[in-house]
Formats: C-alpha cells, structure tokens, sequence
C-alpha cells in the first residue's frame, strides 16, 4: 500500500527505508530539503517538501490514496496536528503519531490516534535491562488483564524446553529473542543461554510469575 510520512529525521528516514524494501511505495514530507539525504540514493519514493499537516503538501504526497500515515517529526504538536488532519479530514484509519511527552500521549490516545511515547518507551526498555523484576509490561490488553511481559530466567533453567518452563511458572511463552532475532519457540525449544524470554501473563499475577521464573528447575521439582 502507500503510507506517508512526515518527518525524515533518522526514525522518520528508517521507517521510509524499511517500509519500500517492503514492497510499499512511501512519500516523506519534511520542511527543509536537505533532511532527505538521509533517504540515500537508492529511494525511490517521494520526497514532498512542506508542512506535514498543511492539505496541499499531504495532498502531493498521495494521502487520498494511502492507506497509513505516520507522523514521525521532531515536533510532538506539529505530529498530533498532522495526525489529527489525516485521520478527520483524508479518512485514512492507520494513522500514529510519535509523542516525546508521556503526559501528551495519554490525551492523544483519547482521541482514537495512536501514538508512540519515546521517552516512556526507552525509559521501559532500560528499566528492564536494569532491574531485575517489576519492570512495566511490553503490551496490555484494553481490559488491563493479560499482558506481555520480558522476564528475567534464572541461568538454570538453560537447557531445559519450554514446555517444562512453562508448567512451572504458569506463563506461555509468546516469543524468544536469540542472538538479536525474534522466534516463535515450540514446546520443545530448548531454552539457550542470553534468550530474552518474552511471555504472556494475567495481570494480577506478575509477583508470583517473577518468582517462579527465577525459581530454577532443580529448587521446582
């Protein structure tokens, strides 16, 4: 299909990157010309220079016709605006917006655009590298009941399936992530040393499920 962006910082021009090696034609907009050097020259995409959220410019960009919109610039009111315009006035339904404001994104959210809290979001990521438990989920479902979660394993549970880790600490494993590529392991992966255990969990039961976790296998049989 055919998405815009707006905004071609580093993320912006990443996203434009990836999505056209995914066999999408993309359009990137952004203020000031030479921001579209970081598309490179093998690009083949459109490069629309203007305001994101300015009808003309999205118009240029081929927003009647798309089927996503991602406001990615470095502005948070410039991407709730330009978001806004794309979702209530062009009709296009996946539309996200990049927020640095925590506070921001949760009102944003109300309004039904979906966005994406930088500084919340790398704050989770180094508060579960750092802390050994309690860290905040990856996903929640809108009931707030079930949620995905990374888990610290204790190094003993190395060379055990996943079928017994799972019967032991009530989880299902979701995912692996396993020398920096993501897995969908069977009951009978064998759990390696350095996996990041990605697991689906009930809420209410994150404090017993982190100590069976780093309960090993020889203290649970």
């Amino acid at each position: 299909m055919h998405i815009v962006i707006m905004g071609c910082g580093r993320v912006g021009a990443a996203l434009a990157q990836t999505l056209e090696e995914r066999g999408h034609t993309v359009a990137v907009i952004d203020q000031d010309p030479t921001a579209f050097r970081r598309l490179g020259s093998r690009f083949g995409g459109r490069r629309v220079t203007g305001l994101g959220f300015d009808r003309d410019t999205l118009t240029e960009a081929g927003l009647p016709e798309a089927g996503a919109f991602a406001a990615v610039s470095s502005g948070d009111n410039s991407n709730i605006i330009a978001a806004r315009v794309a979702r209530e006035v062009f009709g296009v339904q996946n539309v996200t917006a990049r927020i640095y404001d925590p506070r921001r994104a949760e009102v944003y959210e109300r309004f039904g655009i979906p966005t994406v809290a930088t500084v919340r979001w790398t704050a989770d990521q180094m508060l579960r590298r750092l802390l050994p438990a309690g860290a905040e989920p990856l996903w929640r479902d809108p009931s707030g009941g079930v949620q995905l979660s990374e888990v610290h394993v204790k190094a003993s549970w190395v060379g055990h399936r996943v079928a017994r880790f799972q019967e032991s600490t009530g989880v299902r494993v979701a995912f692996l992530t396993r020398l920096g590529e993501a897995m969908l392991p069977t009951a009978d992966t064998v759990l390696q040393e350095g996996d990041l255990v990605h697991v689906m969990m009930y809420a209410n039961q994150v404090a017993e499920v982190e100590a069976a976790c780093l309960t090993g296998p020889e203290e649970e049989s």
